[in-house]
């Protein structure tokens, strides 16, 4: 028998005027050690989840579960979730040895516990010899260590964390990110992390739940979430994406022919398609190529409009019958960096790299699903088209200092 997630919300809605709903009818399951992320732009409901999460906000309606057990009335301090704030609400007073310990002191720990326990969380977040500086005495990403060891320190089995590397530097925010992903391995602990950077959370997480508007529109792996978007937002969000707009001509099983403005263009049906229904093709700039004439099924002539280089590779912006935004993503090689702005050129992509998903522009907003997202249909299905060749207000630092101590 499966055990029960460490995670699950149930039909979890919030609303705090009686009219806006924040989150509506979430259904999600997080398993144990898992780095679960919440990612959306802002506004989209991933902080509100966390917060009800940690009991900081309640639910309008639908339930919380922590290993199988209702926490709706739990406060915060009897939850044993350990939780990282973006501004890391250190107390500023305190050396890192009295920040840590406080969380432990509101537990009831020992006085000889509670001096192995802050030994083992400094060497853990590699801090080890900090014990006695103040958090002005520290870097930013010093002070973030510390924030995650008072969140380790008293052995949660959850932690969670709001965009807690959204006041770093890119370079720390890179080294950071391997840290805390270290980290929960190294401890096999559950975490789910919010944050609008879709980078950071393809390259921290097990899994990624994306928002929108208070909905999930797919959960999944990373490499799935990028290689097989399955609504049109999560296509536009995750990464970069050609995106034509059409009408579908003709629908078979494994592909259909959809005829937009520059003309037709064959894909690969995510959920299946209909003539007549409206589409909109999702194109990755790397999926496409500089072709001769005859390679791809999909090929269509395009001018230059300009060329930035980006190091190892060269970003094209090209017209693609009449769209001047379509972008081409190609390797820095001698043969390439011949194309100059204004050429003519011929370009091309086969059908698995194009996918073809439901129109949702102008439509009553983004349709939920649930955590297991929709079902993906095999890439394998078809070979035709290959080539023939920080915004945690105050009142909730203070409550979750004066009841969870973290």
């Amino acid at each position: 028998m499966q055990s029960a997630p460490h995670v699950e919300f149930r039909g979890v809605s919030k609303t705090y005027d009686g009219r806006t709903m924040v989150v509506r009818d979430l259904d999600l399951r997080v398993q144990e050690g898992e780095f679960f992320t919440l990612l959306g732009p802002s506004g989209s409901g991933k902080t509100t989840c966390l917060m009800m999460l940690a009991g900081f906000e309640a639910p309008s309606s639908g339930e919380i579960r922590l290993s199988g057990r209702s926490v709706q009335h739990l406060p915060p301090r009897k939850r044993g979730i350990g939780v990282v704030f973006q501004n890391y609400a250190l107390f500023p007073h305190m050396t890192v040895r009295r920040n840590l310990a406080f969380p432990l002191e509101v537990r009831g720990i020992s006085a000889a516990s509670r001096r192995q326990r802050i030994r083992q969380a400094l060497e853990v977040v590699r801090l080890d010899g900090f014990e006695d500086r103040r958090p002005a005495e520290l870097s930013g990403g010093q002070q973030q260590r510390v924030a995650i060891a008072r969140a380790l320190v008293f052995n949660p089995s959850l932690v969670l964390m709001d965009e807690p590397l959204g006041a770093l530097d890119r370079r720390l925010r890179e080294e950071m990110q391997f840290e805390i992903r270290r980290m929960q391995q190294d401890l096999g602990v559950t975490v789910v992390y919010v944050t609008h950077d879709q980078q950071e959370a393809m390259a921290m997480s097990s899994r990624v739940a994306v928002f929108h508007r208070g909905h999930i529109q797919q959960v999944a792996a990373p490499e799935t979430l990028y290689e097989e978007p399955e609504r049109e937002f999560v296509a536009s969000f995750i990464g970069d994406n050609n995106m034509l707009r059409g009408h579908v001509r003709k629908a078979e099983r494994d592909f259909c022919d959809v005829e937009t403005p520059g003309g037709t263009v064959r894909a690969f049906p995510v959920h299946g398609c209909r003539p007549g229904d409206r589409s909109v093709l999702a194109i990755r700039p790397e999926r496409v190529s500089l072709t001769k004439p005859g390679v791809y099924t999909n090929e269509f002539e395009a001018v230059v409009e300009d060329i930035l280089f980006i190091g190892d590779h060269l970003r094209l912006r090209v017209n693609l019958c009449g769209n001047p935004n379509f972008i081409v993503k190609i390797q820095n090689t001698v043969g390439h960096s011949a194309v100059l702005e204004g050429d003519r050129v011929r370009i091309g992509w086969s059908v698995m790299d194009c996918r073809a998903l439901p129109d949702e522009e102008g439509g009553s907003g983004p349709t939920p699903v649930n955590q297991q997202g929709t079902e993906n249909r095999s890439r394998s299905a078809v070979d035709a088209g290959k080539p023939k060749t920080g915004r945690t207000n105050d009142s909730v630092l203070a409550q979750s200092h004066r009841e969870d101590g973290v």
